[in-house]
C-alpha cells in the first residue's frame, strides 16, 4: 500500500488542493488492454518535446470525488491524507490559485512532468507538475516560457543568481566515437527548450595562417563528428538566429582549447577576438559577472585559456572574458582564482559504483549555490548582504572510455534522474522558512543528454528553482 501524497510548492504562490477523483478503468480496458494503453501514455510523456496534460484513459467504470481543502504554502512541502491511485485507477486533482483552478491528470504512474490544465479562459497562472511515484510525492512548479524564460527577470538580476542549465560538450550530438558524443539534441533544440549555457571545445585549424581563422569543435582530441568537421561559426549563427529571435535572452559560454596539433591559448584568444568575439553587440566580455540586462541578446564569454599578452590589457589591464583559466581538474569543489566560478567537475568514474559518488558531489554542489543570497541592487539592505556570488557550475558529467556501463549517456541514465528527484524533493528545504536558507538556486547545472526521447524534465526543474528569486524580485 502507497503512501498518502506528499506535495511539495516550489512556486511563489499559495496553492489550494479543492477537489480528489478517482476514476476506476473499464474492465475491458483492464484486462490485457490496459497495459498496452499504459504503455503508449508513457511514450507520449518520453516523446513530447514540451510537457502536456496527458490524455484521461477513457472509459471509465466509476467515478469517485472527494471535496477538500488542503493549502500548500510557497516552498513548502505537506504530507497529505490523499491516496494514491491504484493499479486501474486515475487520480485527478484540482488546485486553485487566488480563484483560479488547474487540473491535474494522472493516468500512470510516471515522472515525466505535465501541465496542469487551467479550467478557466486567459489562465494568469500556469503549472508544472512532477510526479515521483516511488516516493507517493507530486511537486508543482510555475510554467516556463521555455524559449524566453528570462525575460520574468528585472534587469539588475545578478546573472549568476539565476537557476541556468546548461550541456556539456554542447554541439556533440553527431554520429561519433563512444565517449565524444554527449548530447541527444542539436544546440538549437536544446536553447528552445530553455538551455543556456554551452560549454565548447575548439581547435584552430591553422594558427599561423592569417587568412584561416576557422575553430574545430573537438571533445578531447577528437572531432566531434565522423562525417567530416564541424565549425564554431556555424554554431555562432544559430546562437545568434536563437537570440534575435528572442531578445530577453542569454547564452554563457565557456570556451576552452582542446584537440590536436601545435596551436596555444594566446593564438587562439587572438581569433576569438579579432574574428568572433569583437561585436560587443553580440558579446558581452568584460572580466566580471554581468548584470542580465547587461547580458540580453549576448553571448556572456566564460573563457578556460590563457590570453595573449596584448589581451592581458584590456578593460583596464583586467583583461578579457570571465577568468576561468585555471579551473581544477576532476574536482568535487573548487573556485577559479579570480573568484568568479565555483566549479564541481569531478569526471573520473572509472567505475559504475563511482556513479555514486559523483551524484552525491552534484548535490553537495547544488547546495551550495542554494544558500547563497542574491544582492538586489534595487533593496534597501544592500550593506546587510553578502557579496556577489560566483558562477557556481555544476557538471553532472563524467565518462570512462574503456567501460560501456561509464560512457556519457549510460551515466546520464542514472544521474540525471538522480538530480530531478533531489531537487524535487529535497533541495533547498529550508526555503520554508523565511528566517532560514538562501535564494534556492542551482548554479549553472551542466547536463548530459538532456531531452533524450522528449525527457527535458531536469531543464524544467532547474528552471523552476528560479521561483524564490522571482518571488524577491517583485515582492510577493
Amino acid at each position: 500500500m502507497s503512501s498518502p501524497l506528499i506535495i511539495r510548492n516550489l512556486t511563489s504562490r499559495p496553492v489550494e488542493v479543492k477537489r480528489c477523483e478517482y476514476h476506476s478503468i473499464a474492465p475491458s480496458l483492464s484486462q490485457g488492454g490496459f497495459a498496452n494503453i499504459t504503455q503508449n501514455v508513457t511514450s507520449l510523456f518520453r516523446n513530447a518535446t514540451s510537457p502536456a496534460a496527458p490524455p484521461v484513459v477513457e472509459p471509465t467504470t466509476s467515478f469517485v470525488h472527494e471535496d477538500v481543502s488542503i493549502r500548500i504554502d510557497p516552498f513548502k512541502s505537506l504530507a497529505t491524507e490523499i491516496r494514491p491511485q491504484s493499479a486501474n485507477e486515475t487520480l485527478h486533482l484540482i488546485f486553485d490559485t487566488e480563484g483560479e483552478q488547474h487540473r491535474l491528470e494522472t493516468p500512470t504512474p510516471t515522472s515525466n512532468s505535465t501541465t496542469l490544465k487551467p479550467l478557466t479562459d486567459n489562465p494568469r497562472f500556469n503549472y508544472t507538475a512532477v510526479h515521483l511515484p516511488e516516493h507517493s510525492h507530486l511537486t508543482l512548479y510555475s510554467s516556463a516560457n521555455l524559449p524566453s524564460w528570462m525575460r520574468f527577470f528585472k534587469d539588475d538580476t545578478p546573472l549568476s543568481a539565476l537557476s541556468i542549465p546548461g550541456t556539456h560538450n554542447s554541439p556533440t550530438c553527431h554520429r561519433a566515437l563512444p565517449s565524444v558524443r554527449c548530447q541527444a539534441t542539436s544546440p538549437p533544440e536544446q536553447l528552445d527548450n530553455g538551455v543556456r549555457f554551452f560549454d565548447i571545445r575548439v581547435q584552430p585549424e591553422a594558427p599561423l595562417d592569417p587568412a584561416n581563422d576557422r575553430l574545430i569543435l573537438v571533445h578531447g582530441v577528437f572531432p566531434i563528428s565522423l562525417t567530416g568537421n564541424k565549425y564554431l561559426r556555424d554554431l555562432l549563427q544559430e546562437v545568434y538566429a536563437f537570440l534575435d529571435r528572442n531578445q530577453s535572452e542569454t547564452l554563457i559560454m565557456s570556451l576552452k582549447r582542446e584537440g590536436t596539433g601545435t596551436a596555444t591559448d594566446a593564438q587562439l584568444s587572438r581569433i576569438l577576438k579579432d574574428h568572433y568575439a569583437g561585436d560587443p553587440n553580440r558579446w558581452f566580455t568584460a572580466p566580471r559577472i554581468p548584470y542580465l540586462g547587461e547580458a540580453r541578446g549576448k553571448i556572456v564569454l566564460i573563457r578556460r585559456f590563457g590570453l595573449e599578452d596584448a589581451l592581458k590589457q584590456e578593460w583596464g589591464g583586467a583583461g578579457w572574458g570571465i577568468d576561468a583559466a585555471n579551473w581544477a581538474d576532476n574536482t568535487p569543489n573548487a573556485t577559479c582564482p579570480s573568484g568568479d566560478v565555483c566549479v564541481q567537475d569531478f569526471y573520473e568514474v572509472l567505475e559504475t559504483v563511482n556513479i555514486d559518488k559523483k551524484i552525491q558531489y552534484s548535490q553537495e554542489h547544488l547546495e551550495r549555490a542554494a544558500k547563497c543570497v542574491c544582492t538586489l541592487p534595487a533593496q534597501d539592505q544592500l550593506a546587510t548582504l553578502p557579496p556577489k556570488q560566483p558562477f557556481f557550475i555544476n557538471f553532472l558529467t563524467a565518462s570512462n572510455f574503456w567501460k560501456v556501463g561509464c560512457w556519457p549517456e549510460k551515466i546520464a541514465a542514472k544521474l540525471n534522474p538522480a538530480i530531478v528527484d533531489f531537487l524535487c524533493r529535497k533541495h533547498n528545504e529550508s526555503a520554508g522558512q523565511p528566517e532560514a536558507g538562501g535564494d534556492g538556486s542551482t548554479g549553472i547545472v551542466v547536463c548530459d543528454w538532456v531531452g533524450h526521447r522528449g525527457d527535458w524534465d531536469l531543464v524544467r526543474c532547474i528552471i523552476g528553482m528560479n521561483a524564490k528569486l522571482e518571488m524577491r524580485e517583485h515582492g510577493l
